[in-house]
C-alpha cells in the first residue's frame, strides 16, 4: 500500500506473524500466583491443580483462546507481569532505518535486523562498474532496480541514489586503496578483463566472491529512507506498551504504520488483553 505524507509517497511495511506462544501459560502463571486452578473455565487449567501436564495437556494449554482471569487482571487489577509469559514474533519487511532507530527505544524485545555490513555488495559493485565504462546514470539505474527505499517516488529516489554515488565518488578519489576495500581479492582481475564493459563487469562482480564486511567502509552512504527487514519478538506486556505508544497519532508516522500492520496480524485473544475496548 502506498500513502502520501508531506508531499512524498511512501510504501507501507508488510508484516507476518511467525509464531505465538498462546495465553495458556500466562493463565497458568496467574493461577500459580493465586493458587486458583480449580476456578478456571478451562478444563486443562483445572487439571493442573493435582497433576503436572503431559505433552497432550501442554498442547491443549497452548490452544486456549479465552481467559476470564487474565482479562480481569489486565483491566481491573492491572497485574500485567503475567502477560510477560506470552510471546509473539513478527517478520517485518520494508520498514525504514528511521523506524529501526525508534524501535531501539523499546528495551524489552528481541530484534534481528538485516545487516548493512554484509548486504551492500551490490551497491558497491554497481559503483565500481560505473567507473569502468559506465557513468553516474548507470549506477543510478542499477541501484533504483533494487527497490531499496520506503519512498515510492522515482524522481526522489534517484536523488537519493545520486547522493550515494557522490559520497562513493568522494571516497574513490581520496582512498589510495579503494578497490582493495571495495572488491574481493579474487575479483580484482575482473576490473581489467571487463575494463570498458560496465554491465559485464557488474554481472561478473555479482557472481564472484563478495567482499567481507564491505559495509564497514561505506554504510554511511545510505540514509534513514532505506528499507529494513527484521524479526522482532515481544512479550505481551511489552507489546501492550509498544502499541499504546506507537499506534498513537502522536507517534512518528512510519512506526505508527508498522504498529498498525502488526496489530492487523495479531490474534484477537492477545489484543483483548492489551488494547482498551472502546
Amino acid at each position: 500500500m502506498i500513502e502520501e505524507m508531506y508531499g512524498i509517497k511512501y510504501k507501507r511495511p508488510e508484516v507476518v506473524l511467525l509464531q505465538e506462544t498462546g495465553i495458556g501459560v500466562a493463565e497458568t502463571a496467574a493461577r500459580t500466583c493465586y493458587d486458583s486452578f480449580t476456578n478456571s473455565e478451562n478444563d486443562v487449567i483445572k487439571e493442573l491443580e493435582c497433576k503436572l501436564p503431559d505433552e497432550a495437556m501442554c498442547k491443549e494449554l497452548n490452544s486456549i483462546e479465552e481467559s476470564a482471569l487474565l482479562d480481569d487482571l489486565a483491566w481491573t487489577y492491572f497485574h500485567h507481569s503475567i502477560l510477560e509469559h506470552a510471546n509473539l514474533s513478527y517478520l517485518i519487511r520494508g520498514t525504514s532505518r528511521g523506524v529501526l532507530q525508534e524501535h531501539a527505544r523499546h528495551r524489552i524485545q528481541a530484534i534481528s535486523v538485516r545487516s548493512t555490513r554484509y548486504t551492500m555488495s551490490g551497491i558497491i559493485n554497481a559503483f565500481v562498474a560505473s567507473k569502468h565504462g559506465g557513468d553516474r546514470e548507470f549506477f543510478i539505474d542499477i541501484v533504483e532496480s533494487y527497490d531499496m527505499f520506503v519512498t515510492a517516488d522515482s524522481a526522489y529516489n534517484r536523488l537519493e541514489i545520486g547522493a550515494m554515488y557522490d559520497k562513493l565518488d568522494y571516497q574513490f578519489h581520496t582512498l589510495e586503496d579503494f578497490y582493495s576495500i571495495a572488491v574481493a581479492k579474487s575479483s580484482l582481475p575482473l576490473l581489467e578483463e571487463f575494463a570498458n564493459e560496465p554491465k559485464k563487469l557488474y554481472d561478473a562482480l555479482q557472481s564472484g566472491k563478495k567482499k567481507r564486511n564491505v559495509g564497514d567502509a561505506f554504510k554511511h552512504i545510505i540514509t534513514d529512507n532505506v528499507k529494513v527487514d527484521m524479526v522482532v519478538t515481544f512479550n505481551l506486556r511489552s507489546l501492550k506498551n509498544y502499541f499504546s505508544l506507537r499506534e498513537s497519532g502522536a507517534a512518528y508516522f512510519q512506526i505508527r504504520w508498522l504498529a498498525q500492520e502488526m496489530m492487523k496480524v495479531t490474534p484477537k485473544k492477545y489484543l483483548d488483553l492489551i488494547i482498551k475496548k472502546k
